[in-house]
């Protein structure tokens, strides 16, 4: 390594230090913090993210990446380093540092005021909040890139190379494809899901969850499973990688589901190579790459036939009082398809109309279309158009999310990204493999997480998504592969194969 290299590295690792002390109380801001701490931590969290943007803006580290750049290889990892490096220091020095402090703070009493809103179902406790976190995110978006549209600038920060334009036909393709699907399912005979419903103690839930997290790969060493409002995975380092979840004690899906989806997430972000820890490269190389993770193990692996040949020895021990179930009941249970109001609860078909809801709203929100104030009405009148259905509280309609109180605007659509880029690594996975349900059926999961790590994990962030995609499968992205599981999961559910 040249000496600039090794001093970009070093004067990173310090900002990937930050990241993770940030990570870290937020972490716990969600998880243990008690109520009346939220406006000091908003303080400490706004502090820290102006001690990361004076480091990213350190004469230092420019030099120390402007001289590297004249010394690596075109090509090699440290070339790769390099250019993410830049990438991140020239979006940071774009944004003033009282805008980088202001939506730290906006966001961390953000949180707080989500979080009471939504116990309350009281919009109006939240309506400020959200207010200036839109104002403070439509400023980091003109200051980013004043030429493009906001919304633009906002799916760029969490998947590059997206552009609302793109976004319009894959989300058209989605409702025109599924919609029929749906409504053949909700007009068919109704699933038998008693197996799934029930009481289910939440430490029997937990303890069979963390099971098959397990033998997942989860390494249960360098992580943690801890409950929060709204499931979540978060990494301080290269050996700390934690996981959170909810649960129902009258349903089990949305708990198992729940951890396997983070679980998903953490085996990504173990997987990534333990020497690029504190570098540029030491991340997902998008979100929609990230959420293809997650909904790998979650829906490929976790509602599937051969997972739950091996999987419902153990649900019964777990849940004695469910020993009546069989494998074919659960399997249909796990693919039911019905119109419903929460997005993290919705089933696998559904769960793309909950996105474009969010997708609308957001588009409309960044044009400047709507302000704040209209958006529970004008929510849940998207969600009766796109899914016949209304909520009887803004609990369960507006409020129902975390993403906005984090201004994390322009991530929803991501969710729909990854469905459509996990069916296409898992089509090419058993292209290469071979039918990969006979091994679930054996609890054996090595071979597909091996062929991720391979595939997607070892690379961190040296490739953009859609290039790790190409690579991985030789195709660009295509929802074709993500409709034709669909429509044979739920026609195998409901009796409707004749129709597919």
């Amino acid at each position: 390594m040249t000496d600039a290299y090794s001093k970009m590295l070093a004067l990173w690792g310090e900002v990937s230090d930050v990241e993770g002390a940030t990570a870290v109380l937020s972490w716990d801001q969600e998880t243990y913090m008690p109520a009346k701490g939220a406006t000091a931590r908003g303080k400490i969290l706004s502090t820290l993210a102006g001690v990361r943007h004076a480091k990213l803006n350190a004469p230092e580290l420019r030099a120390a990446i402007d001289a590297a750049l004249n010394e690596v290889e075109d090509g090699s990892v440290e070339h790769a380093q390099v250019l993410r490096a830049q990438k991140k220091v020239d979006e940071a020095s774009c944004i003033p540092a009282d805008l980088a402090t202001a939506i730290a703070e906006a966001e961390s009493n953000g949180l707080v005021a989500w979080q009471n809103a939504r116990k309350e179902s009281d919009f109006s406790l939240f309506e400020s909040q959200l207010t200036e976190l839109v104002k403070l995110n439509r400023e980091k978006a003109a200051a980013l890139d004043a030429d493009s549209p906001a919304y633009d600038v906002m799916l760029n920060l969490y998947e590059e190379g997206v552009t609302e334009s793109m976004l319009v036909p894959i989300f058209d393709e989605l409702r025109g494809e599924l919609a029929p699907l749906i409504k053949d399912a909700n007009d068919a005979a109704p699933v038998d899901e008693s197996c799934a419903m029930g009481n289910f103690s939440a430490d029997a839930q937990r303890d069979f969850a963390m099971l098959i997290a397990s033998r997942m790969g989860y390494d249960t060493e360098a992580g943690r499973l801890d409950k929060t409002t709204h499931p979540f995975c978060t990494t301080f380092g290269a050996d700390d990688v934690r996981i959170t979840w909810r649960w129902l004690d009258d349903d089990f899906r949305s708990g198992l589901s729940g951890v396997m989806h983070e679980a998903g997430h953490a085996l990504y972000e173990q997987g990534f190579p333990s020497d690029w820890a504190r570098t540029p490269l030491f991340d997902a190389t998008g979100l929609g790459m990230h959420e293809s993770q997650s909904r790998m193990w979650e829906n490929m692996v976790g509602r599937s036939a051969g997972f739950w040949e091996w999987a419902m020895p153990h649900f019964r021990a777990a849940f004695p009082e469910q020993a009546h179930c069989s494998v074919e009941q659960m399997v249909k249970a796990q693919n039911t398809s019905r119109a419903s109001l929460i997005r993290v609860e919705a089933d696998e078909a559904t769960y793309n109309l909950h996105v474009a809801v969010r997708f609308e709203i957001e588009r409309k929100l960044f044009a400047n279309q709507i302000e704040v104030s209209d958006l529970p009405e004008l929510w849940d009148n998207t969600y009766h158009d796109l899914l016949g259905v209304q909520a009887d509280n803004v609990a369960e309609g507006v409020l129902q999310d975390i993403h906005w109180a984090m201004g994390a605007f322009g991530y929803f659509p991501t969710y729909s990204l990854g469905n459509i880029i996990c069916a296409q690594l898992y089509k090419a996975a058993e292209d290469e493999l071979g039918d990969l349900q006979t091994s679930f059926a054996k609890g054996e999961f090595g071979e597909l997480l091996g062929w991720l790590r391979s595939n997607v994990h070892q690379h961190g962030r040296r490739y953009s998504t859609f290039e790790l995609l190409k690579m991985a499968t030789g195709e660009e992205l295509s929802a074709k592969p993500l409709l034709k599981h669909l429509k044979e999961r739920v026609s195998s559910a409901y009796g409707l194969a004749s129709k597919c």
